[in-house]
């Protein structure tokens, strides 16, 4: 065999397997699932968060999986629970790089897990390509020099929603705006939010108060109500979970605080108002008014949109249960903001995977999900990715608490001052 003739021959089989889709004529394609690695919080108070993200997410892939995967590959969730702890949460991303092999890293939760991994993933970027797809988190880190080449986000930042949450409150006279944060990575990134936003308008933030991580619901917010009352802010903002959320406007109402209180989209706030709600109930008073919620979703009650209308069919006729061994005493939601955001991220990861298996992409998932220019997934609004921009949506949605659930904001004035 001459040198001309091998070397033709290989050029052959290569633009075969080029211009083929990967895994076509793989027999073992059902036996070789996509694995997509997840460290959340499963346990704990925060865990809520977690599960939910998960179920939305899992029932997207369910229906894809049942209707074969991707060219027969099934999409599957390997998760591990972090507690909402960077500790566990680096240690998980090891594991799930080293020994899973995953093909990326997934649906990550919370600033103060996120932001301490990024030097992790950097690292092994190293060797290997590494990426982490669509944390639930809002904070700048990932989105910023020398981490945002590894991260791509679905969900706007936390600097959007609370820009957001102060124009609003300054357009109907409340200008006085207060912060209570979580004392770590997350509630540092919304308190420096609020603290950009309120700069644009020559104002300063009227006072401030923080609690630390991992407060549960039972908790006394007592002198954190006091610090914050002692300002007589017109509003206050939190930037906090469920269970410390709750803990702190229960105790300011409590107090005889009546303005505003706002939480950013990571509050969870379906599992906050189940808080509340169960309150009301017990003691006969109301905790749920005047309390303004920033989303990165639109709003599940909207059945207008597609997605929505998929995504309730989904979690009503097979609803996934929490991850195997986690969610004992824990009521899945029917419905959530945190399970829809899971959906939505499941549906654009899936169309990521599907391009990647083009042989344009040639199984890059970088090229691929570059390769998204205005992808409608039926919420309205269209997804875009591209060199410079790993954000995929920058919209922020406004909600209210009326009739037991949180509806869309229709006329802030109803806060007017």
């Amino acid at each position: 065999m001459n040198k001309l003739y091998f070397n033709t021959i290989l050029m052959t089989i290569a633009i075969i397997m080029l211009c083929t889709p990967v895994g076509a004529n793989d027999s073992n394609a059902t036996a070789k699932p996509i694995l997509l690695g997840m460290s959340a919080a499963f346990t704990g108070p925060s865990k809520g968060l977690g599960i939910e993200l998960y179920r939305g997410s899992q029932a997207y892939f369910d229906k894809i999986n049942a209707a074969g995967g991707i060219l027969g590959h099934k999409i599957v969730i390997k998760y591990y629970d972090d507690g909402y702890n960077p500790l566990p949460a680096i240690r998980n991303t090891i594991k799930l790089i080293e020994n899973d092999n995953v093909q990326c890293l997934f649906n990550y939760v919370g600033t103060p897990t996120v932001t301490r991994v990024l030097p992790v993933i950097k690292h092994f970027n190293t060797d290997k390509s590494v990426f982490l797809f669509f944390p639930f988190t809002g904070a700048q880190p990932q989105r910023e020099f020398p981490y945002e080449e590894y991260v791509f986000n679905l969900r706007a930042s936390y600097r959007q929603e609370t820009w957001g949450l102060v124009h609003n409150l300054f357009m109907v006279g409340r200008k006085r705006i207060a912060v209570l944060y979580q004392a770590d990575a997350y509630g540092r990134s919304g308190w420096d939010g609020v603290r950009k936003a309120l700069t644009e308008k020559e104002l300063t933030i009227a006072a401030e108060a923080t609690y630390r991580r991992g407060a549960d619901f039972k908790d006394s917010m007592k002198r954190q109500v006091e610090i914050l009352s002692e300002a007589k802010p017109d509003a206050i903002i939190t930037i906090g979970s469920y269970a410390a959320s709750a803990a702190f406007i229960r105790d300011a109402r409590d107090a005889g605080v009546d303005v505003p209180i706002c939480n950013l989209s990571f509050v969870g706030s379906e599992n906050l108002l189940q808080h509340l709600s169960d309150l009301e109930q017990e003691t006969g008073k109301s905790y749920t008014q005047d309390l303004i919620n920033s989303q990165t979703v639109p709003s599940y009650e909207d059945t207008s949109l597609s997605a929505v209308r998929d995504y309730r069919k989904a979690m009503t006729e097979n609803p996934p249960a929490p991850p195997e061994g986690f969610g004992k005493g824990y009521k899945p939601l029917q419905f959530s903001f945190i399970s829809f955001e899971g959906y939505l991220n499941a549906k654009v990861m899936t169309e990521i995977m599907q391009r990647m298996m083009l042989r344009e992409h040639f199984g890059s998932l970088y090229a691929a999900t570059l390769s998204i220019r205005n992808l409608d997934i039926g919420i309205g609004t269209d997804i875009n990715f591209g060199r410079g921009r790993h954000q995929g949506l920058d919209e922020i949605y406004y909600t209210t608490v009326s009739n037991g659930k949180f509806v869309p904001v229709q006329n802030w004035k109803r806060w007017s001052k």
